[in-house]
């Protein structure tokens, strides 16, 4: 039995200020707290609202789109684009604990999908929680929720 509960949700686009890259798996632990750095200090330049970090895995080849949830105005700013979360029918859990144990996740969604039979449609993200002071001496309580899109049809 999966230590996850995973669900099904229908979910609307957030929208984004990210930094578009392509990376090696080898490379996430650097680019993506770095690239949240950009865009947060984009948006604080920007004085605008800014929500949650978050990074997009949009294929196998990680491509990938990694910034911050947009509460207000925002104009591309060099590196610095607007994009959003896909839409639509997913499955979700979420993670608590270290980053590093994040593959978890993501392997009690897929084998869950598998045992329903519920095909992907590509596209994954994560939505990582502000941080919190205790999370520095209790890494166990540190929240991600995960993300992937369902392909159409399918169902139990």
């Amino acid at each position: 039995m999966s230590a996850y509960e995973v669900t099904v949700q229908q979910l609307q686009s957030i929208p984004l200020a990210v930094i578009r890259r392509q990376v090696r798996a080898s490379e996430l632990a650097r680019v993506v707290p770095e690239s949240c750095g950009v865009v947060w200090n984009a948006m604080r330049a920007q004085q605008t609202p800014a929500g949650r970090h978050v990074a997009i895995y949009w294929d196998g080849s990680i491509r990938l789109d990694v910034g911050v949830e947009v509460r207000g105005p925002f104009v591309d700013d060099g590196t610095v684009i607007h994009s959003e979360t896909p839409a639509g029918e997913v499955v979700t859990t979420t993670h608590f604990g270290p980053y590093g144990g994040l593959h978890a996740a993501h392997e009690a969604v897929r084998q869950w999908c598998a045992a329903h039979q519920r095909p992907l449609a590509g596209p994954s993200w994560e939505i990582y929680g502000h941080w919190e002071p205790q999370w520095d001496t209790d890494p166990a309580r540190i929240r991600t929720d995960v993300f992937y899109l369902l392909s159409g049809g399918g169902g139990e």
